[in-house]
């Protein structure tokens, strides 16, 4: 995080405004649910919705309320342990595997939790001095609650869309989605700077301001479509060799995979479980689900590449004012516009880079348990950029780096082609 070593006579106000508004639009999240489905977790990936509602009120009783407040008594001894994700410093932890198993604590008292924390966050923000350090460990509390809130998305919709009878999760607004031909965008051969630069919130990975050759190249104007994608499926594209990855090839024949996820081929018709139920597949819409091995084989196979994260940067640096948004998927002002049609860079889909998660030049992780927050990971993966439109319009910006294992389909995902000129 870039911050100042100065705080603002207003920050208080501030933190607690944005500890209040962050908190309840993760229970205006839930809302939707029905109680049994707050405890279910399919697969290792998937969190249970309950996991992450106490996951993010325990980040704030283990770093902020625990080490400041000094008669404060934990809200219960084991859920310490319980809701503790990977910080190794911070103590025992449950089985990611098993957070499902976990029927109790009951909703009604992780309810209780986050409750009782907020209660006693609020007390603590209105009676102490703001310092940098303290500034610091609440923006980091807050940035991570947001972030559990974009997962919890893909979390529920993975649970939702893997029970036979499609539920409805919640409405969003009206599509219009039209075609439009894919045009490209170009960027000069030079040197350019990547990284984050300025006093506003930024996390660790992004930190490191340097300077990258980039060859000239080409990137797309929008994301490929549903109907682009039929077209790589009808023609062969998960059966040819030639277009994937060796590993990418043994992952899709052993987990038989055929096509995106959550696409259903009924009466000879695809259909797409969406956040509102099974419907057919637009034809329009970017393609989404899709891992960083089917993104790479579709690149190959339409004769192109998926850019470099440092390529994505600086096109959308220089591109990301040109292409206007046009609609919300989720009905909320708290989200960033979703493109429906793809066009811009930014609250659509995250789009899969060809970049391996490592650290920047001049990179340096933080001291403390927060230190293991992104550097530990930078390995095995890869980064994509950009954002979903259920990414919080508060962390939208150009430098993010978000990162995934290549096999992973269930976050909300692209693909954004570049070449070479």
């Amino acid at each position: 995080m870039q911050h100042s070593q100065t705080t603002s006579p207003n920050l208080t106000e501030e933190f607690i405004s944005r500890f209040r508004t962050v908190r309840d639009r993760f229970e205006k999240l839930v809302d939707p649910l029905e109680i049994e489905d707050f405890v279910v977790q399919p697969v290792q990936d998937v969190s249970p919705p309950k996991w992450h509602l106490a996951h993010t009120t325990w980040f704030f009783e283990v770093f902020v309320l625990v080490p400041n407040v000094p008669d404060y008594k934990l809200f219960h001894p084991d859920y310490s342990m319980l809701f503790n994700s990977y910080y190794v410093s911070a103590g025992d932890r449950w089985t990611r595997a098993e957070r499902g198993f976990l029927t109790r604590p009951t909703v009604k008292e992780i309810m209780a939790y986050r409750a009782h924390v907020e209660e006693h966050m609020l007390a603590f923000l209105e009676s102490t001095e703001i310092t940098v350090e303290l500034a610091y460990v609440l923006e980091i509390g807050l940035q991570h609650e947001q972030q559990h809130q974009e997962l919890f998305l893909y979390d529920i919709k993975y649970i939702l869309g893997h029970n036979p009878l499609f539920p409805e999760y919640a409405k969003s607004v009206q599509r219009h989605n039209e075609f439009k031909e894919l045009g490209w965008l170009k960027v000069e051969k030079n040197n350019y700077h990547i990284g984050h630069v300025g006093e506003d919130f930024c996390f660790d990975n992004e930190l490191g301001n340097h300077e990258v050759h980039l060859e000239a190249f080409e990137i797309a104007d929008r994301l490929i479509t549903n109907a682009e994608y039929l077209e790589f499926m009808n023609d062969g594209g998960y059966q040819n060799h030639e277009f994937w990855l060796s590993e990418g090839l043994d992952w899709a024949n052993k987990q038989v995979i055929k096509a995106p996820m959550y696409w259903i081929k009924e009466n000879n018709q695809w259909m797409q479980y969406t956040l509102e139920g099974l419907r057919p597949i637009d034809p329009n819409e970017p393609v989404s689900h899709l891992s960083y091995y089917e993104a790479d084989a579709y690149a190959r196979w339409s004769g192109y590449r998926l850019p470099t994260e440092f390529e994505w940067e600086v096109a959308c640096t220089m591109y990301e004012n040109s292409i206007p948004s046009e609609a919300l998927l989720l009905d909320n002002e708290e989200y960033h516009p979703k493109t429906m049609n793809g066009y811009g860079f930014y609250g659509n889909l995250w789009e899969w880079t060809s970049s391996a998660y490592l650290p920047y030049p001049f990179y340096k992780v933080p001291d403390g348990a927060l230190g293991e927050y992104n550097g530990k990971f930078m390995v095995n993966q890869k980064v994509l950029r950009g954002g979903s439109f259920a990414t919080p319009k508060e962390q939208i910006r150009s430098t993010y780096r978000n990162f995934f294992h290549p096999h992973l389909q269930w976050l909300f995902s692209g693909i954004r082609l570049a070449k070479h000129i």
